[in-house]
């Protein structure tokens, strides 16, 4: 499987475990939220807004470019920071942490 096929598999568990997580269904950020300069568009979105609209597409763009993909990746601490703040049920925090680390691994390995 190549690294392309292994990170759109990583994205489509990141997505299902944002959706049991009750992630999933956020509304749309405004056209200039996503001009952000911050990381995470932290000013602007949401940690599942940002990973919806941004990480995800932007990733999934990568994949159907088969494009060189990042150097690195760490989205997992910032995203298990997010979870801790908003008290989420440990087995959906669990589910959707792994899954970041695991899209995080795939792209860090990559290179």
């Amino acid at each position: 499987m190549s690294v392309h096929q292994t990170l759109d598999a990583s994205l489509r568990r990141l997505e299902a475990a944002m959706k049991a997580a009750d992630l999933w269904r956020v509304r749309e950020p405004e056209a200039q939220a996503f001009e952000s300069r911050q990381p995470f568009c932290i000013d602007t979105m949401e940690l599942p807004q940002w990973l919806r609209f941004v990480f995800i597409p932007r990733l999934d763009a990568l994949i159907d470019a088969k494009a060189p993909l990042p150097s690195r990746c760490d989205v997992a601490p910032a995203a298990h920071v997010y979870l801790k703040q908003i008290h989420a049920k440990p087995s959906q925090f669990l589910l959707v942490v792994r899954a970041i680390e695991e899209v995080d691994r795939t792209i860090t390995q990559a290179d």
